[in-house]
């Protein structure tokens, strides 16, 4: 249901364009592009403009037509677990070990190691992800994608993609990029003698660009969002654009070491990090390799990879002065390593730091760096390519956050006193860093997979017993139905349970049964006193059905509260004259309150489910109607199946908080095609009401009130493309299909945490 007072229902349909800006809701709105901005561009007259270009708040129904099985090259049933089966893992180790010393000299290696810049790359590639919406991360390996490929923060990027790719053409689908770019930073780290703590195959290449807000400002490297207090915009992550997390050289620009903490403290945040993983993260990644800023950007390097010439073929930021590499790359625009030994694993970085003072200077580039007021240090550090040539170790103003915010300092002084637990943090942080987004274990592949169990993973035990066949089924179905319980309390428990689901980092879903514990059985959205009562009632036949076989056979409550939703679905479609099997695959278990961090799954509390017609204002980030795209989108939803489900689950009486807005029906509860019979029935009119952003359907005749209604109940109605697929089920002979395409989505929900059954995202 719509929260607390709804003035924001009418604030235009926010768009989920590059450009956009937010408003002082925190939506964001269309805003003219300046000229001469970095991807900015004009629509020419012989070119084709889209609806959006003319009518701006019409729903962007895009990000559910995105990574479509017709863009994947090998087919929809091309399976990566399946194709992985056939490679040769120490071979390709072989063959990346010797990648990282086989210096190029179209692009030359810093110390004759390529591994520093293999870290930077996953680095950067892992570094997008961000908690508040699961978006970013490596898996999928978007970062081989404009506009990731062209960010200001990772260029020459494109660089170390190229030297990886005789690796890739070798091993073809066996290998995807984005394991590998992983895979090239790992094998970097053990060359440079560092003891990795464990590593995953498993990440299947995406083929082409996710659809992501990044933020509101119009131009690269701009910064317009707000971090005072240690708020940012929900949901991003980086407090600056084109950037992976802050501005080395201190907030906008500015030299404050104090005010970089605070930034950086918000940005690790939002990655998932505590502040001890933050400051291993910070100093390990730093120990190796070296910042590029040779000579002035706008004098020297030519357009990102997104805007280069196609002679460039796909590579960019062309450098014209001196060699072009080597002594004369333009990266960053900072110039430096931060250690005298920058191939090798040591705890150098931190002494350099501690030990120190530093002092303000620039790079050649003109950027704000910090060099050690000990001159005797500026002839320590050997130079990447000039042989002979001796430099002083530097520090960003990011760097020096780390000595003078007091926690972080702490943290770092006892790394330094204890080498060991500096290594192990760096080790365990750095797989949390680029395995994150993956998901749960069961996603998996290789044989360097730690056996330690991580809370960040999201663990769910092993299934030890028998699972229950068709007839046990059956069985407790009928049980469920004679409980008391009804169709919409059944429904309403089944979806708040799997519908929990982001397919953006695979996280949540009704595996683990996490509904019954902290945090969630508490979210609102989920109305917990019914699902209480649900699961208690639930909780009663599964202990009953437990006992009568001593322990063989057994059902999860986590199979529970989906079989009994499909119990329910059935019953509905029977009362509507339908006799459907909703099919059920047992095999979920039941996760602990020890297995659950409750810090990090109060992350994935929906602040919007239009599914069940409940917007919260306050934690909002985009309008009731871009809220339903996202959910479908993170539901990993068809349109049709969007739509379907939209009017099912209103028939079927599952809104928040038992709402009547929307149920266009004299029969809740019952799988009928009545939403959008009524919705399209021209005998109602529709008009705003009295409260802002809700509406009433009235008799064109009598003028009698029929129905309320919100934004997301009539979407399906005012937009033309949603329009079309309505009338699809408002057929006199759409009935069957109506409950057929329901149950199909439904299932499909219900399962998407199912990483054990044939099926991919």
């Amino acid at each position: 249901m719509l929260r607390k007072t709804l003035p924001a229902i009418a604030v235009a349909v926010a768009l989920a364009s590059f450009g956009a800006v937010a408003d002082n809701h925190g939506h964001k709105k269309e805003m003219t592009k300046p000229a001469g901005a970095m991807g900015s561009g004009t629509a020419k007259a012989f070119q084709p403009k889209s609806n959006k270009f003319w009518w701006p708040d019409q729903i962007d129904l895009s990000p559910l037509r995105d990574h479509d099985a017709r863009s994947n090259p090998y087919g929809a049933d091309f399976d990566y677990s399946e194709a992985f089966q056939n490679l040769d893992v120490e071979a390709v180790y072989a063959d990346v070990k010797e990648t990282l010393t086989t210096s190029q000299d179209w692009w030359p290696a810093d110390w004759g190691h390529y591994g520093p810049l293999m870290i930077r790359l996953a680095w950067h590639s892992s570094g997008t992800y961000r908690t508040l919406d699961g978006r970013g991360g490596g898996d999928g390996g978007q970062i081989r994608f404009d506009p990731l490929n062209s960010w200001p923060d990772n260029g020459n990027l494109d660089k170390a993609k190229r030297l990886l790719w005789p690796v890739k053409q070798k091993y073809g689908e066996a290998l995807s990029w984005s394991d590998l770019i992983m895979l090239g930073a790992h094998i970097g780290m053990q060359d440079m003698g560092f003891k990795t703590y464990g590593f995953a195959f498993g990440r299947a290449d995406d083929w082409e660009p996710d659809l992501v807000y990044w933020g509101p400002e119009v131009e690269m490297l701009a910064s317009d969002r707000e971090t005072r207090d240690g708020k940012l915009q929900r949901p991003l992550g980086a407090t600056h654009m084109g950037l992976i997390y802050v501005n080395p050289e201190g907030p906008k620009g500015v030299p404050d070491p104090v005010g970089s903490a605070k930034n950086i403290r918000v940005a690790f945040g939002r990655m998932a990090m505590s502040d001890e993983e933050t400051v291993a993260l910070i100093a390990g990644g730093h120990t190796f390799g070296k910042m590029h800023g040779a000579h002035k950007p706008g004098e020297c390097v030519g357009k990102e990879p997104g805007g280069a010439p196609i002679e460039e073929q796909g590579l960019g930021w062309i450098n014209k002065c001196g060699k072009g590499h080597s002594e004369d790359t333009v990266t960053s625009g900072l110039e430096g390593a931060w250690t005298q030994a920058p191939t090798r694993w040591t705890s150098l970085y931190l002494s350099n730091l501690l030990n120190n003072e530093w002092e303000q200077t620039r790079s050649p580039a003109g950027a704000i760096q910090w060099v050690p007021k000990n001159k005797e240090l500026h002839t320590s550090v050997p130079d990447a390519h000039v042989e002979g040539k001796k430099n002083p170790p530097v520090m960003t103003t990011a760097d020096l956050a780390l000595k003078y915010d007091p926690a972080y300092k702490a943290i770092a002084e006892r790394f330094l006193a204890d080498p060991e637990e500096y290594r192990i943090a760096f080790g365990k942080a750095w797989y949390k860093l680029t395995h994150r987004d993956m998901g749960p274990r069961a996603r998996y592949l290789g044989n360097d997979v730690p056996d330690e169990m991580l809370i960040w993973q999201d663990p769910v035990p092993e299934v030890d017993f028998k699972l229950v066949d068709s007839d046990d089924v059956a069985t407790l179905k009928k049980e469920v139905l004679d409980s008391g319980l009804s169709v919409t309390e059944l429904v309403h428990t089944a979806w708040s349970a799997a519908a929990s689901f982001r397919a953006s980092d695979m996280r949540g879903g009704a595996n683990g049964a996490r509904i019954m514990l902290a945090p969630q059985n508490s979210w609102e959205v989920n109305n917990p006193d019914v699902v209480s009562k649900v699961t208690a009632k639930l909780k009663e036949i599964q202990e009953d059905f437990n006992g009568r076989f001593m322990g063989s056979t057994k059902i999860s409550m986590a199979d529970m509260i989906v079989l009994a939703g499909a119990a329910a679905v059935e019953k509905a479609a029977a009362d509507a004259g339908f006799d459907v099997d909703v099919p059920f695959v047992p095999g979920r278990t039941d996760a602990t309150q020890e297995m659950t961090d409750v810090n990090s799954f109060s992350l994935l509390e929906p602040s919007a489910d239009a599914f069940r017609n409940y917007y919260n204002m306050e934690t909002s980030y985009e309008s009731p109607i871009e809220m339903l795209v996202e959910r479908a989108d993170q539901l990993h939803l068809t349109v049709p199946e969007t739509v379907v489900l939209l009017g099912g689950m209103r028939v079927l009486g599952a809104n928040y908080d038992g709402n009547s807005h929307g149920v266009f029906t004299e029969n809740p509860g019952v799988l009928s095609n009545d939403y959008f019979v009524n919705l399209l029935d021209m005998s109602t009119k529709w008009q705003k009401s009295g409260t802002d952003g809700m509406y009433v359907g009235v008799d064109r005749a009598t003028g009698e009130q029929k129905y309320t209604a919100t934004p997301v109940d009539l979407i399906a109605g005012s937009s033309s493309e949603l329009r079309a697929v309505a009338e699809v089920y408002a057929y006199d002979t759409s009935k069957q299909k109506f409950v057929e395409d329901f149950v199909d989505a439904w299932v499909k929900v219900m399962q998407l945490d199912r990483f054990d059954l044939k099926h991919s995202l």
